[in-house]
């Protein structure tokens, strides 16, 4: 399952609803500051030592060559993929040239999908792909799919070919697809959850891929779409009381109640320990011990069409216990959350649009 269909899945019935409370225009909770503007398609966040701030942004794509997708929708090749800082009240492209690829108006991007800091400068970033090898062969973009890492530098070289993993592997079965999208960096290497492969990896510093988990489809309770829900881990982060996390989006017709947080020890199957989210898309450990869990989208239980309300984004502190805490409301189509060595919370807003992509510094409650 890639995640080319839930950055699209909105339509004139998702704009009229959007005209309810449910959909305010407004920010809820949470006071919030907009700190970066103006991004393509922005997608992860990092916070470096220096508290520098880091996005990924997938880009708009490109003059092409344009084809359709495997969800039949027509992606254009480019290389407008970028990574922007923020840096002492100063925000700047630092990195250009990424992959890209997106629908013809520059929208739904995927490209750069995460970054995590190694230091003041330094990064590993995944780039994003969203299907099989005749995909990738025909888009022309042999390193989408791939881990790089950055030097502080801007250059950049790559680390592993994660799409290629899948293509070869395919470990969990089920149609070939691979997105890499999440990660967390550690000694040793680093955490990355492919999103299509419905996978948890780790890759060591030379490249070399080892599976951790993989997560299993769930049964449709709905009479809408495959009998099968695909899992779809899109993050993965660790707790300050040693633990890790992967957040769930779950694949197509994305209920609501249905994703959730897994706890996971490697070699051993990964266990639910928060549920009742939609579209989960990003995790942050907090220094309390909480959780900031990002849905793309939610909706009033028991609503099935249109899956993704506009405006319907949402932040939730989740406690050990899981108890869960609403810090924000009414986001659109957020991408990412993280959080500083200060406690401060930042996140993505308007996350799969070309140009009008914000960050935003979250006031704690």
């Amino acid at each position: 399952m890639n995640l080319k269909r839930l950055w699209r899945c909105t339509g004139p019935v998702g704009s009229l609803l959007a005209l309810g409370a449910f959909a305010s225009a407004a920010l809820a909770q949470a006071p919030s500051t907009v700190v970066m503007s103006g991004l393509d398609n922005p997608r992860g966040l990092a916070v470096a030592a220096n508290g520098a701030l880091y996005v990924a942004e997938a880009g708009r794509g490109g003059a092409g060559p344009c084809i359709p997708n495997p969800a039949n929708e027509t992606r254009c090749y480019g290389t407008s993929g970028a990574i922007s800082r923020l840096w002492k009240g100063q925000q700047s492209r630092i990195v250009e040239g990424l992959p890209s690829h997106a629908t013809p108006d520059g929208s739904a991007a995927s490209g750069p999908n995460d970054i995590v800091m190694l230091g003041n400068g330094g990064a590993y970033v995944t780039l994003g792909m969203g299907g099989g090898p005749e995909f990738r062969e025909a888009l022309g973009c042999n390193l989408c799919g791939s881990l790089i890492r950055l030097a502080p530098s801007g250059q950049w070289q790559v680390v592993t070919d994660v799409a290629l993993y899948e293509y070869d592997n395919n470990p969990a079965g089920g149609p070939v697809d691979s997105n890499p999208f999440g990660l967390l960096v550690e000694p040793g290497g680093v955490f990355l959850a492919d999103a299509g492969a419905n996978a948890l990896y780790h890759v060591a510093a030379n490249g070399a891929i080892e599976m951790v988990s993989l997560f299993a489809a769930q049964t449709n309770p709905t009479p809408v779409g495959p009998p099968m829900i695909e899992a779809v881990p899109t993050s993965v982060t660790r707790a300050s009381d040693g633990t890790l996390y992967v957040g769930q989006l779950t694949g197509f017709p994305f209920v609501q109640g249905l994703a959730s947080i897994f706890r996971v020890v490697p070699g051993q199957d990964p266990e639910v320990h928060c549920s009742g989210f939609k579209t989960i898309i990003d995790i942050a450990a907090g220094p309390d011990g909480s959780l900031y869990v990002l849905e793309n989208a939610t909706s009033p239980p028991g609503m099935l069409l249109p899956p993704f309300l506009p405006n319907s984004g949402k932040l939730t502190r989740v406690a050990a216990n899981c108890e869960k805490t609403t810090i924000l409301t009414a986001l659109d189509r957020p991408t990412s959350v993280a959080v500083g060595a200060d406690g401060v919370v930042y996140v993505t807003n308007h996350g799969i649009t070309a140009g009008a992509g914000q960050v935003l510094r979250v006031a704690a409650p």
